[in-house]
Order: C-alpha cells, then sequence, then structure tokens
C-alpha cells in the first residue's frame, strides 16, 4: 500500500466536482439521497456466509457501502461492505430494470446504498445477493483511496480514522478486540463482586499518580482545575466510606510527551479491594490476562514487540533487589549507607535524577529503570519498591525501606502497578510532605498534598489492595500493534500547518 494523500476541501480534485454534479442531478430529479432517513436492513454479510444453507434462496435486504464495481454492459459485479464485513451484489440489466440499471451505473465507490435481492452462489463459487431493487442511501462526495494504494501513511490513518477503518478492515478488528478485552475486565470483576464506579475527572489537586497534570479554568467558580493524572484517591475514598470492592474505568490525562508507548490521553483501570493485599491484586492481574488468552484468543501464545510472548499462567514474581542482583551484578541487600548505594549505581553508568533524593531506595529504583526492564520480555511481577517512588504504598514489615508494590512488566513494558494501600494517615502525611519537598526542587510530576484526602483516612481506612493496568498496553499485547496509536480511536495529533 501507497501513501495516501487526502483531498483537500478547496480546490475540489476533479473527481469530486464530478460527484458534487451528479448528487446535483440526483436533487434536480427529486431523488436526493439525503432525504432518506432510513432503511431496514434483514441480514448482514457474515450471517449470509456463516449460514449460506439457510439463506439461500431467500429474499435479504442488505445495506453498506460499495467498495468496488465490475463488468460493463448488461452485467455488474459490486462489493458490499457492511459492519461484519463484504458480500458481492450480482446486478443484472434484466432483473432490476433498464431505468434503475441505468441509475444504478452512475453510484461511485464509496457510495452507501441498499439492496434486495436473492442469496445465491455464482458459477464461480461466490456468496452474493442478486439484485431486485436498489437505493441509494448517501452520496461519497470524497473518492476512496484507490483500490491497490489504498491508505497507508500512518499520520494520515491517524488522522482520518474514518477512512482508516473503511479501507483497512484488520483497523476494525482491533477495535472490536479492545472492546471485548473491557468487556472480559468488568465480567472478571462483577464476578468477584466488584462495584463500578465514575469519579470526577476535573479536579482542584492532581493526585494519585506522578506526572504532569493539564490544567483549565472553571469560570463559574474562578478556580484552576486539573484533568485527573489517575482515579486513585477518589477510589479509596469510597473504601474508607465501606464500598469494600470498586473499580473504574477510564481516560486518564497527564500532559507528558508522546512516543509509540505514550499518549497524553489514554484509558485505564483502577481497582481497589478492602481486606486484601498486593498479593491478591497479583492473582487478579495474571487471572484477567491469561483467561483472556484463553477465552478469547484460544491461545497464550501471543506476538508483541518482535517476541513470543507465553502468557500461560503461573508468571514470575520477582523481588527489585533480586532482580537488580540479577541483571546488573549488585547486591542491594549488602548494602545498607546511602552514599554507597549511589556510588554503586554509578560504576554501573546509572545517575539518579537531579530531584531525586540520593538514598539507597533512589539508588536502587534507578538500576532498575534503567538496567533491568529491558530484560523483562516475558509476564514478570516485580514487587518490592522503595518507599522513595511508593508515596501512596504500605511499607514492607520485614524491611522499611521498601513497600509492598509490584508492577508487571511483559517485553520490557510495564502493563499494571498495584500496592497493599498505605493507610495509615500519619504516614502518609509525612509522605505527602516529602513529595511537595521534591515539587519545591522542581519535579513537576510529584504528588500534591491533598489535604481532604488526608482528613478522609483519620475516620479509618481498611487494609487495602489496589491496581491499576493500561487498557491501551494490553490492547497492544493482544492485537501485537507495535504504536499505542494503532489500539486508540482517535490518538493526540499535532495540528497540520
Amino acid at each position: 500500500m501507497a501513501k495516501f494523500v487526502p483531498q483537500a476541501e478547496l480546490p475540489v480534485s476533479e473527481q469530486a466536482q464530478i460527484r458534487r454534479d451528479k448528487l446535483a442531478a440526483l436533487q434536480a430529479e427529486g431523488r436526493d439521497p439525503f432525504l432518506i432517513t432510513k432503511f431496514d436492513f434483514t441480514a448482514d454479510s457474515a450471517s449470509i456466509k456463516a449460514d449460506y444453507e439457510g439463506y439461500e434462496g431467500k429474499t435479504v435486504r442488505v445495506a453498506g457501502r460499495l467498495m468496488s464495481k465490475r463488468g460493463q454492459g448488461k452485467v455488474m459485479f459490486c462489493d458490499l461492505q457492511d459492519n461484519s464485513g463484504r458480500i458481492q451484489l450480482f446486478v443484472k440489466i434484466d432483473e432490476l430494470g433498464e431505468e434503475a440499471y441505468n441509475q444504478f451505473k452512475k453510484n461511485d465507490i464509496g457510495d452507501i446504498v441498499g439492496c434486495e435481492g436473492e442469496v445465491f452462489k455464482t458459477k464461480t463459487g461466490e456468496i452474493s445477493v442478486r439484485a431486485a431493487s436498489i437505493v441509494l442511501l448517501s452520496k461519497s462526495l470524497l473518492p476512496l483511496p484507490e483500490k491497490y494504494h489504498g491508505l497507508t501513511d500512518k499520520e494520515m490513518r491517524f488522522r482520518q480514522r474514518y477512512v482508516d477503518l473503511m479501507v483497512n478492515p484488520e483497523v476494525k478488528q482491533n477495535f472490536i478486540l479492545r472492546a471485548r478485552f473491557i468487556k472480559h475486565l468488568r465480567n472478571y470483576l462483577d464476578n468477584m463482586g466488584y462495584i463500578e464506579v465514575e469519579t470526577p475527572v476535573l479536579n482542584t489537586i492532581a493526585g494519585g499518580a506522578s506526572a504532569r497534570p493539564f490544567i483549565t479554568h472553571h469560570n463559574t467558580l474562578d478556580i484552576d482545575m486539573y484533568m485527573r493524572i489517575a482515579t486513585e484517591l477518589p477510589l479509596k475514598r469510597l473504601i474508607i466510606g465501606g464500598m469494600d470492592r470498586v473499580y473504574e474505568i477510564g481516560r486518564i490525562f497527564r500532559n507528558e510527551g508522546m512516543d509509540p508507548k505514550h499518549n497524553p490521553e489514554f484509558t485505564s483501570i483502577e481497582l481497589y479491594q478492602a481486606y486484601a493485599d498486593f498479593h491478591d491484586m497479583m492473582d487478579i492481574a495474571e487471572g484477567v490476562f491469561t483467561t483472556f488468552a484463553q477465552e478469547v484468543l484460544g491461545t497464550y501464545e501471543v506476538e508483541w514487540m518482535g517476541h513470543k510472548v507465553n502468557l500461560a499462567p503461573g508468571w514470575p514474581r520477582m523481588t527489585m533487589v533480586d532482580a537488580v542482583r540479577k541483571y546488573v551484578g549488585i547486591d542491594f541487600d549488602a548494602i545498607s549507607d546511602d552514599s554507597e548505594a549511589v556510588a554503586a549505581a554509578k560504576s554501573v553508568g546509572v545517575e539518579l535524577a537531579d530531584a531525586a533524593e540520593k538514598t539507597w531506595g533512589n539508588a536502587l529504583y534507578a538500576c532498575f529503570d534503567q538496567k533491568v526492564e529491558e530484560h523483562l520480555i516475558q509476564p514478570t511481577f516485580i514487587t518490592m519498591y522503595p518507599v522513595e517512588v511508593s508515596p501512596l504504598t504500605k511499607k514492607s514489615p520485614v524491611d522499611p525501606r521498601l513497600t509492598e508494590r509490584f508492577e508487571f512488566f511483559i517485553c520490557a513494558s510495564e502493563m499494571g502497578n498495584a500496592y497493599s494501600e498505605l493507610n495509615d494517615p500519619i504516614d502518609q502525611r509525612n509522605r505527602f510532605m516529602k513529595q511537595v519537598e521534591q515539587r519545591e526542587r522542581g519535579d513537576d510530576e510529584a504528588e500534591m498534598l491533598d489535604e481532604d484526602f488526608l482528613n478522609a483516612m483519620e475516620y479509618g481506612m481498611p487494609p487495602t489492595g489496589g491496581m491499576g493496568i493500561g487498557i491501551d498496553r494490553a490492547v497492544m499485547l493482544f492485537t501485537g500493534a507495535d504504536s499505542i496509536r494503532e489500539v486508540i480511536l482517535f490518538p493526540t495529533m499535532k495540528p497540520l500547518d
């Protein structure tokens, strides 16, 4: 497929002008297709092909877009594309009538039509509809990309997703699979007794994650507001209020860069379960992915980012200290001094961020982030994150430098993040204050202080397990997509000049 050059609005191309002239002629004849409000179809292409014996010889009404026209004279063959696929129309002058046939010949590729006729097979065995009547339902005023060139320029595919869906059938399947994954998620959690809820998109404080927010202004209240960077803090308020199992699937907005794995707005699911911990969240994460692979894909084997991935149950669980020991060669268990830990990281070429305190925990995380993630191809849980990078997580009772947190990785991509949630309001306040200090040092992605959330915590929050999973990356995995834009219908794009 070659690059598709979109038609400019003015001046219109010669082809587009011809189509407009055809529309004007139809309107002058009193046959304006845009005045038709409805067409009752009785079958679609997939159902006819799946049950040909049941449909053979029966009259059906089908509707869709003309994708090709072949033949001339007294017989034409056309491909009609509907919601479920394509089916051939057999259009013959003797059966349609001379006047209707001549009118139909004037239709263009891309026009939307309704057809009534009998289901049969041609001499070549093609399941078809023998047209007894055809009505033009909508006129396509711009030509589709050429049959053998198509729409392949990625920028134009994402900007004109409507054309992409018309001419690249596999694209639509990606989004059907996306919908099935979200439905699977809901069913999985609903069956566990979770309740789906909705929380605000606009907030007076950006909290629940380390990210730079989008800022907008509320005119009536005359205050700046932040588009949410996470749903964590509102959902935890519900746990405190006595809703023991809650989840939300929704859009998240982060004012960050764009690359094959990041889009400024994306979809995530966050879930929280009272009286549970991060081990319970690991079981749910693995369960959601493995059951979807088995029940929907029919296999645990998928290919993504150039790797063959096995999603079969029994994903390995490894502490961050163990992972750094294995892949970097530094044993942080044998190091207790902050400066020694920072020096050990530097010895393998790992530098801490300028805004980060030079601590054991930050050195451990920097080594993992810069040296280990690239090795995590098969599904792997990395557990026990340093407290410095986990401001909302419960400390480990074994080592207070670490927290009961995990992220799971596939093909070096972080797929989800989970905690045994911090429920000590005094500890939480202290950690928020450290984040405030970090912001003052120039880290505008650090957590903001949320006094109302702290107030809620002081009423008492039960031990809780919580998790967030990126829907878009999960769909990338299951569809084999190499860019997040392939699985977001309308990704963020830089405006054309």
